[in-house]
């Protein structure tokens, strides 16, 4: 596809997100906090994709995002694809891997745990990616990646 036939302008510098599974593309605006930014942001949903079905693109000017921020994306949408933007042109692409842990990121759902009752950042471990499948470091329960609850 040319550059103009787009369905969403191009951005000069900045961040496209893509492959994000349709029904979670808001929740990836959310996690990342795009209502807060006052550069231009574009969501786009519901586009066919041959990878997931129906896909959302979320398209932020002037905006690179963080190592952190890219690891919570990874909790809600794991294999998005983050194409780095530089003077219209994608210099970098990025897929979304889940890390072996997570910091701060997701509640422990065990009400016991010491992190549901004194101020202590959540450590999860991944132990089985392809299943989603995290423990806690603390308590050691196991929690399913697609039924946390993020800090």
């Amino acid at each position: 596809m040319n550059k103009k036939e787009r369905l969403v302008a191009a951005i000069e510098n900045g961040t496209v997100i893509d492959h994000i599974p349709a029904e979670k593309t808001y929740q990836v605006a959310a996690l990342l906090e795009l209502q807060n930014l006052i550069t231009p942001v574009t969501i786009g949903n519901n586009y066919p994709s041959k990878k997931v079905g129906k896909k959302g693109i979320i398209k932020v000017s002037d905006k690179f995002f963080t190592d952190e921020e890219i690891s919570r994306l990874s909790v809600v949408a794991p294999k998005i694809v983050l194409n780095i933007i530089r003077d219209y042109e994608v210099v970098e692409k990025k897929t979304v891997d889940t890390p072996d842990e997570l910091r701060g990121i997701v509640k422990c759902n065990n009400p016991k745990c010491i992190t549901n009752n004194e101020p202590v950042s959540t450590i999860f471990n991944v132990v089985d990616k392809e299943q989603g499948i995290l423990k806690c470091h603390y308590c050691d329960k196991e929690q399913d990646i697609d039924k946390v609850e993020l800090c």
